[in-house]
């Protein structure tokens, strides 16, 4: 009878075990799945970087504060957030918001996609006093990717939210269009600004393949529709053209800049050259030498600070299509 018992319990603690196993890994698999549809949407990410100064600045107190010191520096915290608290709940929150934007540019002006549903978000909540800081990086591109972004932050202005434009390493050609948008221009003292010009580039093979005697055609309807081409021969008419669409281009761009920053002396500066930051200060094409971390540390005193990332879902086939078109990019077509 004894056996009998133990050889149940044991067959019993061996099911119990099982049971147990299958229901962890069970759980696992649902929070890993829930994960995943969480994030196989589009979704707005908005973090608090009043808390992440907090916690870099508490990591380094709690090291070397006594402590009693280190208690003291907690209960101030706990005071000043109850009093956030407190005010938020009575509807009369005291202090502006800076909504933290970024833009990492690639020669398509891709992040646009982002930016304008950001844009779109913080335009329904924005209050009076508040501020739009973006950090911006991009070495420009395509002209009309460019432009939209740019339009997107006029929206900002246009809404009578102040917008701040932070340049740490580089806004040239379609990234200064963008920057000259903003109320305040700040950039790193090394910083690259500028390169107001436009450029158009691509290779000819037409005498390589006259020389292997292959021929290619090209058929148009319209007399521009083709100015210059890839393996066609090209005329001077075409050159011509296309030049002149070159400084059409330009002299956009050169206009916008005299819309947003009158201050600029655009025969000085529209030469396609760009400058550091120390002399893109001397030159007014931007306000101040600073970097966007000292901004946002100096504006976290006395403002929410709020990083808003709105995060798309890419298919497998979307990000393939990805793939090819930054392939594709790196051809002159």
């Amino acid at each position: 009878m004894s056996e009998f018992l133990f050889q149940y319990g044991l067959f019993f603690a061996k099911t119990v075990t099982w049971i147990a196993a299958i229901v962890i890994v069970a759980a696992v698999l649902a929070n890993v799945v829930h994960h995943l549809r969480a994030h196989a949407t589009d979704h707005l990410e908005v973090k608090n970087l009043n808390h992440r100064f907090r916690e870099l600045a508490d990591g380094l107190k709690r090291a070397l504060l006594s402590p009693e010191e280190w208690k003291r520096a907690l209960k101030a915290h706990k005071a000043e957030d109850k009093a956030r608290a407190k005010a938020h709940k009575a509807g009369t929150p005291t202090r502006p918001r800076v909504f933290v934007l970024d833009f990492h540019g690639d020669l398509h002006a891709s992040a646009v996609a982002s930016l304008r549903e950001e844009i779109s978000a913080l335009l329904q909540v924005a209050r009076p006093g508040d501020e739009t800081l973006l950090r911006l990086e991009s070495e420009g591109g395509v002209v009309h990717g460019y432009g939209l972004a740019a339009s997107q932050l006029r929206r900002v202005r246009e809404a009578g939210v102040k917008l701040t434009v932070a340049v740490d390493k580089v806004a040239a050609s379609g990234g200064y269009l963008m920057a000259c948008v903003a109320d305040h221009i700040l950039a790193a003292p090394f910083a690259v600004v500028g390169s107001i010009g436009v450029v158009g580039q691509l290779p000819n093979f037409n005498r390589l393949l006259k020389k292997h005697e292959i021929d290619y055609e090209l058929h148009t309807a319209g007399e521009h529709k083709r100015t210059l081409t890839l393996f066609g021969e090209n005329t001077a008419a075409g050159r011509e053209k296309f030049r002149e669409t070159l400084e059409d281009a330009h002299a956009l761009f050169k206009s916008f800049i005299a819309q947003n920053r009158p201050q600029v002396d655009l025969a000085r500066v529209a030469t396609g050259d760009h400058w550091f930051g120390t002399r893109a200060l001397d030159l007014k094409l931007v306000d101040e030498l600073k970097t966007s971390d000292d901004y946002l540390l100096e504006r976290s005193k006395d403002c929410d600070l709020y990083e808003l990332r709105y995060k798309r879902h890419r298919g497998f086939a979307e990000r393939l299509a990805g793939s090819l078109a930054g392939l594709r990019a790196t051809l002159p077509f």
